[in-house]
């Protein structure tokens, strides 16, 4: 008689990291079920189904809420907001009511908890959260996923930097470099606006939005799909990890170096430089944010080094080439 697989449960499983992790947990052996909108074995409507899912399961890993890649309407700012707190509620309810619960459950967060940051990296143990909308939502998140008591389920938020692969955020940067426009993006003044203000219960910040003279060199921290993957499989077999770890290579660029790698990367000698008064009315019409290339990411995997994680790539050029063609 075979025994019974375990079972991996993947919420939000429709993207390009959540189509990653279910081919590698399909590959170590596990049965992997679905939580997500539509084409699941379950969704977000049926809590039932949540709950029998979770049920027993090994793992269970939770990558929902809608993407960041947009215009930060009112309508999105909820939305944002939303997808991810109350899809992680009903994940921790599920596993409060489970009489089996998994024994570890991995929750998407974002490196963009941390402050704008240009003199140091942010580490798990030292880094200081940021202010303003996007910060909030995280912030916001993270409180979600470990409030409460689960004595039996070791939790673990992945603090994910930019993630290189055939996604969207690499597919547009290697766009703009083959088009011509990969030169630094410069932040600046700009007209005051709303839509970063914070959000929540206890929103942050000032309601303005803040501007520094970088000159393109705000940091760029990264990970590559490959090392997104190996530090779930680590962190999952590694009972003693627990709380925010950051999933982030462990040598950031910056916005000057990553443009020029991407013209080297796409043979494009030609890279025109933008200016915050020339991104915000081009990312307006783009339907997104200057703030996803103008904020400073700098973030150390403290945790994942200190445990003995062994990276794929670090190296950013060589990592953008595993995806361009």
């Amino acid at each position: 008689m075979t025994a019974a697989r375990p079972v991996a449960v993947v919420a939000g499983a429709s993207g390009f990291v959540g189509e990653a992790l279910v081919r590698a947990f399909t590959e170590d052996g596990y049965e992997v079920r679905t939580i997500g909108r539509s084409d699941a074995d379950a969704t977000w409507d049926h809590g039932g189904g949540i709950r029998a899912l979770v049920e027993g399961a090994a793992v269970l890993v939770n990558l929902a809420g809608k993407s960041v890649n947009c215009r930060y309407t009112d309508a999105n700012r909820d939305e944002i907001l939303r997808s991810r707190v109350e899809t992680t509620r009903s994940l921790r309810e599920a596993v409060t009511e489970a009489a089996t619960p998994p024994p570890v459950w991995l929750n998407a967060s974002t490196a963009t908890i941390y402050r704008y940051a240009m003199e140091r990296p942010q580490t798990e143990t030292d880094g200081e959260l940021g202010e303003g909308f996007s910060v909030d939502v995280a912030r916001n998140w993270e409180d979600e996923f470990f409030a409460g008591d689960l004595p039996a389920t070791r939790r673990v938020a992945l603090r994910m930097a930019i993630v290189i692969g055939d996604g969207p955020a690499t597919r547009t940067l290697l766009r703009l470099a083959r088009l011509g426009l990969g030169g630094p993006q410069y932040d600046g003044w700009w007209w005051a606006h709303r839509r970063y203000r914070g959000i929540g219960a206890h929103p942050t910040g000032n309601g303005r939005p803040s501007w520094h003279r970088s000159r393109g060199r705000q940091r760029f921290s990264w990970i590559h799909l490959d090392d997104v993957v190996g530090a779930v499989r680590f962190v999952r077999d590694r009972h003693e990890i627990s709380g925010p770890v950051n999933l982030a290579a462990p040598h950031a660029s910056d916005n000057r170096t990553l443009m020029a790698t991407l013209r080297r990367v796409v043979g494009q000698p030609i890279g025109l430089p933008a200016y915050r008064f020339m991104l915000e009315p081009a990312m307006a019409v783009l339907r997104t944010e200057p703030e996803l290339v103008l904020k400073s990411r700098w973030v150390s995997p403290h945790v994942l080094l200190s445990s003995g994680y062994d990276f794929a790539h670090t190296d950013l050029e060589s990592a953008l080439r595993t995806v361009a063609h």
